[in-house]
């Protein structure tokens, strides 16, 4: 079956998307002035499925009608790890900075090959453990940057009791959480989406993340509404761009270009949200933080070799 016209060229829809998705960070930043991070991330999924629903309802109507008891059951479990995934990490750049932020909840690939063997039953290869071991150390080190300064060769750091009550340790943890979240969520796709199609998928998991989010912003006593006009702009743009325009571009370039390259090119995002800091927030990254950025990346990019591997053989 032939191919669909382009277009547009894949690697400029799939640049979009990075660049999209890269922007989370930043709305959320302008968001958190004027709304707590577990409405911030409520209205995020909420507004997406709003806004995917006409479409999903007019053109998979019937496939969603016919979803599996256990299909929608996967359906809410993925859901609930979305849901998590958003709510820890969105809440993690309250405490932390954007780079520490976006690159520590990048480690998702990682967290996935960790508990693939145990769920679906996929082995560990060489270059995934050492690929895990080299992100991990840069996480450790991105932790210790937030509280530690580097003068030379010496490394000052408070005590250990300071070290773990401090803002930016909580705001590490948090995203350490959601990355570990977000791979629960992929790891339920890859079952999911065998038998389901994206926009099936998607509607149906966003739709459950955004019900949760909810259940969770009642309970904690938070309310939706009541907030500026400037937060509504905020939530919207977060729901249009990362959330639908941005995967909705790299879905779609995936049909032109293999699925090694382009998650190689994704790997640029967590950069493209550290630039944006730098340039909105004027938050410099440290020798350290980018030391440990770097580290991660190696370490993904490693991982990741076994598996571009075998998509283009």
């Amino acid at each position: 079956m032939d191919k669909p016209r382009q277009f547009i060229h894949p690697v400029l829809a799939i640049a979009f998307g990075i660049l999209a998705m890269a922007s989370a960070a930043i709305f959320i930043r302008f968001a958190q002035q004027f709304a707590p991070s577990i409405v911030i991330a409520a209205y995020r999924l909420t507004l997406a499925s709003l806004l995917l629903a006409p479409i999903a309802l007019a053109r998979n109507r019937s496939e969603l009608r016919n979803l599996e008891r256990s299909q929608l059951a996967f359906g809410l479990l993925s859901g609930l790890f979305l849901a998590l995934h958003f709510a820890t990490w969105i809440t993690s750049l309250a405490y932390t900075t954007v780079a520490s932020s976006v690159m520590l909840v990048s480690t998702v690939p990682l967290w996935v090959a960790l508990l693939a063997p145990i769920t679906i039953k996929e082995p560990l290869s060489r270059p995934i453990i050492s690929g895990m071991g080299l992100a991990l150390f840069g996480a450790i080190v991105i932790g210790i940057s937030d509280v530690c300064t580097l003068n030379g060769t010496s490394l000052t750091c408070p005590p250990l009791d300071e070290f773990i009550q401090g803002n930016a340790f909580i705001g590490d943890i948090l995203a350490l959480i959601g990355a570990i979240m977000g791979a629960g969520y992929v790891l339920i796709g890859r079952k999911l989406r065998t038998r389901v199609s994206l926009l099936s998928y998607i509607f149906v998991v966003y739709g459950m993340a955004a019900i949760i989010l909810v259940l969770i912003m009642f309970a904690m006593g938070e309310s939706p509404f009541g907030y500026p006009p400037q937060a509504y702009i905020w939530f919207l743009l977060l729901a249009l761009f990362p959330q639908l325009l941005g995967h909705s571009s790299v879905n779609w370039a995936l049909g032109y270009l293999s699925a090694a390259y382009v998650s190689i090119i994704l790997l640029s995002e967590p950069i493209g949200s550290t630039i944006l800091a730098y340039l909105l927030f004027e938050e410099v990254p440290s020798s350290m933080k980018i030391f440990g950025a770097i580290l991660i990346l190696a370490g993904i990019f490693i991982a990741s070799r076994t598996e571009m591997k075998s998509k283009t053989n």
